[in-house]
């Protein structure tokens, strides 16, 4: 709590005294995105590259915390940690509270090159793409929505497949249902889940019935 007031008191001074300087960045929060670095800007972590990033709406309200971004991989280098500044790196990014609805960022000038280069880091895929152009009027037009990679093409790329993996699941809930473990209703909502995952994307995603 005195940590906070002091940020407060720091963000209003002038000229800050060189003990109280870098309080934002020791007190940064972790923003976790649903994205994995190794995939969509790998030099990042790589050649340490630095990309511009910024919130892409509630761009009317001044930001009020200091923050790092990091991946939803397992990997502990899935971060970005250094920002573009006026005249040198920035160890935070400016960010809103978050107040429960989605917050959205954008990296930008990524371009193709990253592309090529993503992996299949924690076998997190290609994201969804939108191309995007300019009518003569200068207005915006979606030319094309292109899907990301299913959880199931994903498994194709490493040599799994995905209806044996659902044939075998399906052997071990009949099993259970015998064994009386499970109820032929809960073996019917399993294996529905475990299809429609197969199906779905492989970053997180709302439940169906949500959409």
């Amino acid at each position: 709590a005195i940590l906070v007031k002091l940020k407060k008191l720091v963000s209003a001074m002038d000229d800050v005294p060189e003990d109280l300087q870098g309080l934002d960045d020791a007190m940064a929060d972790t923003y976790f995105c649903n994205f994995s670095l190794f995939q969509s800007c790998p030099d990042s972590w790589a050649i340490k590259q630095l990309f511009p990033v910024m919130p892409i709406h509630r761009l009317n309200v001044a930001p009020t915390q200091h923050g790092v971004l990091g991946d939803i991989t397992c990997d502990s280098d899935g971060k970005i940690d250094q920002f573009i500044d006026r005249r040198d790196v920035k160890r935070t990014l400016p960010l809103h509270a978050v107040n429960g609805d989605p917050y959205y960022l954008g990296v930008f000038l990524i371009g193709a090159y990253q592309e090529i280069l993503g992996d299949l880091h924690n076998l997190l895929g290609d994201t969804h793409a939108v191309h995007v152009s300019l009518d003569e009027r200068g207005n915006v037009v979606l030319d094309a929505v292109i899907k990301g990679d299913t959880v199931k093409e994903v498994l194709d790329y490493v040599e799994f497949d995905a209806d044996t993996l659902v044939r075998k699941l399906r052997q071990d809930v009949e099993h259970a249902v015998r064994e009386g473990k499970i109820s032929y209703e809960e073996s019917g909502r399993l294996l529905q889940f475990y299809e429609e995952g197969l199906q779905g994307y492989t970053y997180l995603e709302e439940p169906r019935e949500k959409r």
